[in-house]
């Protein structure tokens, strides 16, 4: 614990991310884009805009490490592979033109 916060292995989150998608669809979730949380949607925004994860960590004053996590997170819960894919994704969501 840092700061009050919880760290988790990336294992630890990998397995837990893959509970709460499992769990998630479980209860119905249609949309894959709904199991982000709104910290991964706001990064999911600035990643589609083109922004590198140091620029992302400056500008939401978080660390590099965390940008990878949330990142992590939602690649596994959007089901994507890459970046080109995250970009595609967002243009047909309409989150960026």
């Amino acid at each position: 614990m840092a700061a009050g916060n919880t760290w988790f292995s990336p294992g630890i989150t990998r397995l837990l991310v893959e509970e709460y998608v499992i769990e998630a669809r479980r209860r119905g979730v249609e949309d894959s884009y709904d199991l982000l949380s709104v910290r991964e949607k706001e990064i999911l925004h600035i990643l589609a805009a083109g922004k590198s994860n140091r620029e992302i960590a400056d500008l939401l004053h978080i660390s590099i490490s965390t940008v990878e996590t949330h990142r992590n997170n939602i690649f596994q819960k959007l089901n994507l592979h890459n970046l080109a894919e995250l970009i595609l994704y967002a243009v047909r969501k309409g989150l960026i033109s």
